[in-house]
């Protein structure tokens, strides 16, 4: 059977997306459907004095406004696992009480028939505050800065070895600079939407989610409803970028607001209340010490990282993440301090921790280079990590020096006068910049079903979801080979809670967790359909060897012997079964003590190992203790500076990434260059500016918070090693959606220092910063 796996097939879903037939969260028209509109604080920090609702209340239309005062009585959830639901502040949940926290904190929702009204209905209300001074600048309360223990998901915050301050005394060559980023806004094109509606004491809602299952018992446990009794759809995802891995206040105030109304009701928040209340990506501020002897033999790296958090909750953009195990180094120290501010909780944000980490670190490795005058590349290479150098683990697979080869190939890097400045094309100065991207390979326990029916198609189940980036179409991909299918005979379902559970979309971890439990089930599945086969006297394969027997096309055959066989469809008709069906559970925390893989036949429940194929039972998990998992890449750039105006334009971009076994080489050449757009708008004009005065945010929507448009796209040259990996997973594949973002920020601002020998450590890279 040709394979199908890794080929740049089209999206299962894209005639959906692009006929509006595929259904968003804020798109289901249900009956009796009130809408909601909330009210947002214009302070950032205080308390409600009054607030004034009669205005709302009496205006023709609108059916309930809710405060604080009326609201019903929520719980606090506890856990910080995505996975298993998280709620971006924790001790701060929605309209119970009159604290102001922070700028945009939603203190009320109007309910009416219509949005207008409920819109117009939100601007009456009149609210009297007392202010309190906030604190909306790291600056300002450094000196409460405090160190936390773990990070998100119990992750390491604080890492050290050997003895860093001691070695940098003694190094040849020093380098010690600080580098900035500003707050970044994920601005997915769907906004965050919820709809709600109660049947008795069922809660069915819809909401635009990266983790459908998690999200769900998230607002069950707020609400104080068995998780039992909500289900959760979320089929189509405009984008998340980490803002909807959490669950934010409208997510529970959509159910809040139905319950009160006895009515279904759909709130969507504008572009505008995104800035401010669903998460956002840390202002950091990095202090990087680089150490090392005339060679370039990294002896020391220090990498101190101060970054904000909220008064309401804890997150750690960890940007020295990364540090700890990119480069060979012997002594270590990557801590992470934070500062509480009076603004929302920040959050994942793509790429969180190695997005601004390698950032810093690759922009003072450049440093480095330049001043032991050292080509960037050969500098990377004397360093170069076989091992991960803070547990000694060999990688699961590493090919990052094919990475560097290739791209430098490709950019014509041997062409480039290393000395700043000396470049031109025209009248405008030419730049080149590289750097490492990096990312963690993770892999967490994934359900997914396989049910084939008489007319010989199947049908995938998996409670996952597709947030834009192909899981619909991977997923189809990996069990139409499994099975030995068209992809046109499958039809893959994800996005409801009730199915089998598969992952949340955070971490790059969606096509080796779905992806390995939908290879098992449907090489399980196989397996059982030829087994039935080679039972049945009335088969043409009756008493040949399963190891004997081929799938292609929908038939099982002898091997060699097309005309020697029969389709799934004859089997399951003459068998008289509805379907032939399988469930597969894996668990991958570590290959010691995995429990076997679950699964069913015929519609009935079945444990019995021997009832697997071989490659279930081969797929023994991820064994954390024996390899480490990571991804790699090299990024490089081009860029073109305008020394009279300082405006900057990336030119070309090459990105060469190790992410084992590409699953769908469109949609992965399509996640890399989304990530390297990304980190486009990150080096050059994204940024969350606050008001001086009183803290509240003034870039508010997409006229004043610049991002990457069509206009600013360079020439992508974005290619693969494409060697699978043994150890993540049966697809061999690594997970592809944040890397992209890795790296090229930094090998932007590498490329205008050596087009413009001026070097910016304050992100992002404007012109007023050029030509001052």
């Amino acid at each position: 059977m040709k394979d199908i796996i890794g080929q740049p097939v089209d999206r299962v879903d894209g005639r959906l997306k692009v006929t509006g037939k595929a259904p968003y969260s804020a798109e289901f028209a249900l009956k009796d459907l009130a809408y909601g509109v909330t009210v947002q604080s214009t302070i950032a920090s205080g308390r409600i004095q009054t607030i004034d609702t009669h205005a709302a209340e009496s205006l023709p239309g609108v059916i309930a406004v809710i405060t604080y005062k009326n609201s019903m009585s929520l719980h606090t959830l506890t856990g910080g696992d995505p996975g298993q639901g998280k709620y971006g502040e924790r001790d701060l949940l929605p309209l119970q009480s009159d604290r102001i926290f922070y700028d945009g904190q939603h203190i009320a929702i109007v309910v009416a028939e219509t949005f207008q009204i409920a819109e117009y209905g939100a601007a009456l209300i009149k609210v009297d505050y007392e202010i309190e001074k906030p604190i909306y600048e790291i600056e300002q309360a450094i000196q409460d800065a405090f160190q936390p223990a773990s990070a998100l998901g119990g992750g390491e915050a604080q890492t050290h070895r050997g003895d860093a301050d001691k070695a940098l005394q003694d190094v040849e060559i020093k380098i010690e600079q600080t580098y900035t980023t500003p707050v970044y806004h994920h601005n997915a094109m769907e906004p965050h939407a919820t709809i709600a509606e109660w049947t008795g004491k069922k809660l069915t809602l819809y909401d635009s989610t990266q983790s459908v299952v998690g999200s769900k018992n998230a607002i069950a446990t707020i609400l104080g409803v068995p998780p039992d009794d909500v289900r959760l759809y979320s089929y189509f995802i405009g984008g998340g970028f980490g803002s909807k891995g959490f669950t934010w206040p409208h997510s529970v105030m959509a159910p809040m607001a139905a319950k009160h109304v006895g009515r279904p009701v759909k709130i969507v928040l504008s572009r505008q209340q995104m800035f401010t209340s669903n998460g956002h990506r840390s202002r950091t501020i990095q202090k990087i010490s680089l150490g090392s002897d005339k060679a370039g033999k990294l002896i020391a790296v220090k990498h101190l990282t101060t970054s904000e958090t909220s008064f309401v909750d804890e997150f750690v953009e960890t940007a020295g993440v990364a540090t700890k195990m990119i480069y060979d180094v012997p002594n270590l120290d990557a801590t992470h301090s934070i500062v509480r501010l009076n603004k929302g909780t920040p959050c994942p944000t793509r790429a969180p921790g190695e997005a601004p980490g390698t950032y810093g670190l690759e922009v003072a490795m450049d440093e480095l280079a330049y001043q032991l005058n050292i080509d960037p590349i050969a500098l990377r290479l004397v360093n170069y990590a076989d091992k991960h150098p803070h547990t000694g683990q060999p990688w699961s697979e590493k090919n990052l020096k094919q990475c560097y080869e290739r791209g430098a190939r490709a950019i014509g890097w041997s062409q480039r006068n290393p000395i700043p400045r000396s470049m031109k094309e025209g009248d405008l100065l030419v730049g080149y910049g590289m750097a490492t991207a990096t990312y963690p390979a993770n892999r967490s326990a994934s359900s997914a079903k396989i049910q084939l029916f008489p007319d010989g198609h199947a049908v995938l189940y998996c409670a996952t979801q597709d947030i834009g980036t192909g899981t619909y179409t991977i997923l189809t991909q990996i069990c139409a080979q499994g099975l030995g299918l068209p992809m046109a005979s499958v039809q893959c379902k994800l996005g409801d809670s009730k199915l089998p559970k598969g992952p949340n979309s955070g971490g790059s971890q969606v096509s080796a967790s779905a992806g390995s439990a939908v290879w098992a089930a449907a090489l399980t599945l196989k397996s059982k359909a030829i087994q039935l086969a080679i039972a049945d006297k009335r088969s043409p394969l009756f008493g040949q060897s399963e190891d004997n027997i081929q799938t292609d096309n929908g038939k099982i055959f002898v091997t060699g012997s097309l005309e020697k066989g029969e389709t799934y469809a004859q089997l399951i008709t003459r068998k008289g079964l509805p379907t032939l069906e399988t469930e597969i559970t894996t668990n991958v925390s570590t290959r010691e003590g995995a429990p076997p893989a679950q699964s069913s036949a015929d519609g009935e429940k079945a444990n019995d190992p021997d009832q697997q194929s071989a490659a279930v039972k081969a797929d023994e998990g991820v064994d954390h203790k024996k390899y480490a998992f990571h991804s790699f890449g090299a990024q490089f750039v081009k860029v073109l500076v305008d020394p009279v105006l300082g405006t900057v334009r990336v030119d070309k971009i090459v990105g060469v990434m190790d992410i084992g076994k590409v699953l769908n080489l469109k949609t992965a050449i399509n996640q890399i260059m989304g990530g390297m757009i990304f980190g486009i708008g990150m080096a050059l004009m994204e940024c969350t500016i606050y008001d001086p005065t009183n803290g509240r945010v003034v870039t508010r929507d997409l006229t004043d918070y610049l991002v990457p448009v069509n206009a600013d796209m360079p020439e992508f040259d974005i290619q693969f090693i494409d060697i699978p990996d043994p150890y993540i997973s049966p697809v061999g594949a690594r997970g592809i959606g944040e890397i992209g973002i890795t790296g090229i920020t930094a090998a932007i601002a590498n490329a205008i220092y050596h087009a413009t020998g001026k070097r910016v450590r304050d992100l992002p890279i404007t012109p007023d910063k050029l030509l001052s």
